[in-house]
This record gives structure tokens, sequence and C-alpha cells, in this order.
């Protein structure tokens, strides 16, 4: 990272992380579209509108997962082969702790969120069922999170890749044998989920395990290092912070989404599982300017940062636009993966056109606030996010919404807060960038 041309080294960065996050949004899209096809609209329903609710209790974590990454990539950055021992180990103790944290957490809250989220009364049982089983799996999901982080950090997405892969064949096969061969519907589904996420944790604590060098996995000697600590949640905490809020946002939107009925449910499901996808290429470059700036950054090369930056950017950019314009354009198709309902596909074509569309529109932000936090600052981007997604959606539920109450008007949301967000964000890192990249 730290030498060299750098085009091919952010691609082969950036493809294998953003092939990662598809293998484990494939979950909970193989999830949809099985009960979707084989067992009923009020399942599909059930499953797909659970991410929010899922993201809301998860996404501070995976902040601090991020911090992780940040400040270990400066410690290899700057050759500093003890502080990222320490940091690996206390990655590893937070890890756990977190996960299960929040599968407790996630036992206890899921019915009550739900209720105020209106979930319909034809589909709360079954989201419930799913969600309960789910956070079972938490420990294991996290741990492989931060696991995913430390192996990125040393610039290796290769093998958290290997491991998705593996355990995406996992959760189909059990998806299809209790689904279609037990009559399973939701837990069925769930169930196979918890699995593959198994093992993933079990793959990727052996890979750190038998690694050498600094960021080599000790189990026996895992402990905190408060110092390493505190620089994790400078960074993390509020990534995770600004992810929570996003997600409050999106709840608030579900919830304006269930009130137009359970087709309206499924058919925004299955479009939010493609606009997923795409995001995932985004967030992939979002990873390269992280740990690509992070790396630079701390071993003080300024211009390189820069041309981090500029090529992450447009990558992302390009990789963006092709994918929108390629479901957008064949959105018959993709839908039909899903759901034979024409009610169901109606809301879900609606939702493509709309917000898919543009979503190439949220790189000007995500990339600029990846840089910025490659550099240690990441307060800023979050508030920034904070008020031009998350205050904005609110704002447009509560006040706009009941002037306009159709689903279109709705989803029409996002691309008004990509567009905000992205002026603001970018705007910052074109300031920050002028001081610290001296």
């Amino acid at each position: 990272m730290l030498h060299g041309p750098l085009g091919r080294k952010i691609i082969l960065f950036a493809l294998p992380l953003a092939a990662s996050s598809v293998l484990q949004q494939m979950f909970n899209a193989i999830d949809v579209a099985v009960v979707g096809r084989f067992a009923s609209s009020e399942a599909l329903a059930a499953v797909g509108s659970n991410s929010p609710v899922i993201n809301l209790l998860v996404n501070l974590f995976v902040g601090i997962s991020m911090g992780a990454n940040v400040v270990i990539a400066n410690h290899l950055g700057q050759k500093n082969n003890e502080g990222v021992r320490r940091s690996v180990a206390t990655s590893a103790v937070v890890a756990l702790a977190s996960g299960i944290f929040l599968m407790l957490l996630g036992l206890t809250v899921t019915k009550p969120i739900l209720e105020l989220m209106g979930t319909p009364d034809d589909v709360i049982d079954l989201a419930s069922l799913y969600l309960r089983i789910y956070f079972l799996g938490m420990p294991f999901i996290l741990v492989f999170n931060f696991g995913s982080a430390i192996l990125r950090s040393m610039g290796d997405t290769r093998r958290p890749l290997i491991c998705l892969g593996v355990s995406g064949v996992v959760n189909t096969v059990l998806n299809l044998i209790l689904v279609i061969g037990f009559d399973r519907g939701v837990d069925g589904v769930a169930i196979a989920t918890v699995a593959a996420n198994v093992v993933n944790a079990v793959m990727v604590v052996r890979m750190l395990a038998r690694e050498q060098g600094p960021v080599r996995l000790d189990v026996q000697s895992l402990k905190v290092s408060w110092p390493e600590m505190r620089k994790m949640l400078k960074i993390g905490v509020p990534a995770g912070v600004q992810g929570m809020v996003f997600s409050f946002s999106n709840v608030v939107i579900q919830s304006a989404i269930n009130s137009f009925g359970s087709a309206a449910m499924g058919g925004s499901a299955a479009a939010l599982t493609y606009e997923q996808f795409c995001y995932f290429f985004m967030s992939a470059f979002c990873g390269a300017a992280v740990t690509f700036i992070g790396q630079n950054y701390g071993a003080g090369d300024k211009e390189r940062c820069r041309k981090v930056f500029r090529l992450c950017m447009l990558m992302s950019v390009a990789a963006a636009l092709f994918l929108n314009c390629g479901i957008v354009l064949a959105r018959v198709f993709f839908v039909s993966l899903f759901t034979t309902d024409p009610a169901v596909a109606s809301f879900a074509y609606d939702r493509l056109l709309i917000a898919l569309a543009f979503q190439w529109l949220a790189c000007s932000y995500e990339i600029s606030g990846a840089a910025l936090r490659g550099m240690g600052h990441s307060a800023l981007p979050a508030v920034m996010v904070i008020f031009g997604t998350c205050l904005l959606r609110l704002a447009w539920v509560y006040f706009a919404l009941p002037l306009c109450p159709t689903f279109p008007f709705l989803v029409a949301v996002y691309p008004v807060s990509w567009a905000v967000t992205g002026v603001l964000v970018f705007g910052a890192y074109l300031r920050i960038s002028r001081s610290e990249l001296k």
C-alpha cells in the first residue's frame, strides 16, 4: 500500500471486499428469495423488512471495527509491531464481548421495536421469530467482522471472501433443506443464517491464529490495551453512532412503508436487496480509502493520500453507475427472482426507479467520509451525515409525507438526502485536506 502504482492495488483490494459484502448480504437475500418463492408474501415481508432493525442495533460495533481497521493500519504504516499486537488482542476481546451483549439485547428488544414500527399483525410474529433466532448468532457475526477488519488493515481482502464463499454455500443448502424439505418458514432460514455465521467466525479465527508476525491472534494472551481501545473508540464510535442514527432514520422510513401494507413491505424489501448489493461496491472503495489512506497517512506520504482519494472516488462512482443503471433497466427480471405477486412487484419497481437510479450520488459523501476517517477525523463526517441524511429523512416523513402520502414520494427522500449530504461531506474533505495533507 505504501509503494508503487495505486490503481491496480486499489481494485485488487476493493473487489474481494465488495464480493465479501455481497456474499454476506446474500445470507439475507437468499432468505428473502426462498421464503418469497416457497413460503408466503407475509414471510417475505417479515424477513425482508428486518434489515433496519438489525442495523440499528449492530452499527455501533461495526463502526468500532472500522476504528480497529484504521488503528492497525496506522501502526503497520509506522512499522510499530508492538502496537499492532496490542490492537489485535484488544479487537478480539471487544468483538466477543460486543457479540454477547448484542445477542442479549436483540433477544430482549426486537418485539417492542417491531411494534413501535407499526409492523402489520399478519407479519409481526414471523418477523419477531426471525430476529430472535438471528440474534443468537450475533457473537459469531461480530467475531467475523472484527477478524475481517484485522485482515483488511494489512491489505488482505481475499481470505474473508473465502470464508464468506464457504458459509454462503452452507446457508443456501440449509435454506433449501429446511424450507423446501422440512416445510419450515422464517425459522428455517434464520437457523441456516446462524449456522453460516458460525462457519464464518471459526474460519477467520483459525486464519488469524495461524498468521505469522504481529497480526497473529494468540487466544491465550488476549487482553484489552486501554490506549489502543481509546484510539479505536475515537474513530469507531462516531462512525458507529452515525450508522445507528442512519439506521434509526431507516427504521422510521420502514415504519412509513409498513403503513402501505404487506405488499409495500415485500416490494420494498426486494428492491432494497439490490440497493444493498450496489452499495457494497461503493463501500468496498470506502474500505480501500480508509485502509490505504490510513497506512500512507501513518507513513507521512500526504501526496499518496490525495491520489488514493481521487482514484477511490472515480472508481466508486463508475461502479455504482454501471450497477444502478443495469438493474433498473432489467428490473422486471430482477424483481421476478423474489416474487410473482403483481402487487408486490409494483412497489419494487417504484423503489428501483426512484431510489436505485440515483444511488451513485451517495459516493460523494461515503468516499469523502472514509478519507477523513483514514486521517483520524471521524466526528465531523458523522455529524454531517446525521444532519444531511438522518434529520432530513425524519423531517420528510413527519412533515412532507402527510402532504403527499404516496409510496413514490416517500422513496424520493433517498436521492434528495444523498445529494444534500454529498455537498456537506465533500466540502468538509476539501477544507480539512488542505491543512492535513500539506
